[in-house]
């Protein structure tokens, strides 16, 4: 049985961790953090737990994971740096859910993330998180920084093309759509119900945070420099992402061959699901860890089109942390999760 704690527990991620935690075979929870609800029973902030967990939310500190074997940190970007080495000197292993150990370049966090990095000395002992690619790591890792939910929608299709040199490196474009929980569960006017309703809009065009991670992520895994656009939009939505990816063939090829690298590649990837027909739906993976993916190309230009669709907080969120979990304490990937 692992034992685990979670801070930030009372957050839009910390609040599906703990939904899948619970039913996990595997898992006992701890202990569980929290800032602003600290004192509080989980119940009376998230009434859904009533008769589930019976819990009271903690002001963190270190000597209280002492039981824990790892600890899932839940909290925005800035935040975690500020905890997890002292986790690790505790001999704690420590899955990040934003985005601090995502970036071994810390001059690009600094840029996007307009903030310093008080962490830098151990960016090395973080493994990216992305089951599909990494598993090998994430198994001995001590740290895992897991994915961003629009770089996982963007560089689960991309990257097996990349890889095989099927598509050009440069000039890839990148549309996603995010519904307004992606943002998390701190209030704000431009977040509001009357803003979002009945309307589209872009937002950090050129200078999201996960530009970096997308790019750096993909040259990575491809072993080639990738120049890319990327721009994110809100949806009037609570949950989903979904995400129109446009690059040019290298040459011209057929449906199959696109489909024959993605099986090449994910075969035996246990929430991958891939299509040459089937459109991707939002409604098809809200609430789930799967990412699906579909394709379309155009024959007359050579435009390869591709279309994925995750829940943003299971598989770009919390899902896909549990199955790191999974990964790192040989359990069966799926495990609490189907």
């Amino acid at each position: 049985m692992i034992s685990v704690s979670v801070v930030g527990a009372s957050g839009y991620s910390g609040i599906e961790l703990l939904k899948i935690l619970v039913r996990h075979p595997g898992v006992c929870i701890d202990r569980l953090f929290a800032n602003s609800s600290a004192g509080k029973h989980l119940a009376d902030v998230v009434p859904s737990f009533s008769k589930t967990v019976d819990m009271v939310l903690e002001l963190y500190s270190v000597d209280k994971i002492v039981k824990s074997d790892l600890v899932f940190v839940a909290l925005p970007s800035g935040e975690a740096m500020n905890l997890v080495p002292a986790m690790l000197s505790e001999g704690k292993r420590v899955i990040d859910l934003g985005g601090d150990f995502r970036l071994q370049d810390t001059s690009l966090y600094e840029r996007y993330y307009k903030r310093s990095h008080s962490a830098s000395t151990i960016l090395k002992q973080s493994v990216y998180g992305l089951p599909e690619w990494n598993c090998s790591q994430i198994k001995s890792a001590s740290l895992i920084a897991n994915p961003g939910c629009y770089p996982t929608s963007a560089i689960l299709p991309l990257a097996p093309l990349l890889k095989e040199g099927i598509i050009e490196s440069k000039g890839i474009a990148i549309s996603s759509l995010s519904g307004v929980s992606g943002a998390g569960r701190s209030s704000s006017t431009e977040m509001s119900f009357a803003e979002v309703n009945e309307s589209v809009r872009a937002y950090k065009v050129g200078t999201h945070q996960h530009i970096p991670e997308i790019k750096s992520i993909l040259e990575s895994l491809s072993n080639t420099q990738v120049k890319l656009s990327f721009v994110p939009h809100l949806l009037p939505i609570t949950r989903g992402i979904y995400t129109s990816s446009y690059a040019t063939l290298k040459k011209p090829l057929t449906e199959q061959t696109i489909l024959d690298v993605y099986e090449k590649y994910y075969a035996t990837a246990p929430f991958v699901r891939y299509s040459a027909t089937a459109i991707p739906e939002i409604k098809n993976v809200a609430y789930t860890n799967f990412i699906d993916i579909g394709f379309r190309i155009n024959h007359e230009d050579g435009q390869l089109v591709l279309l994925s669709t995750i829940d943003n907080l299971i598989k770009g969120a919390a899902g896909q942390a549990v199955q790191n979990m999974n990964i790192m304490f040989r359990l069966n990937e799926t495990e609490g999760l189907q």
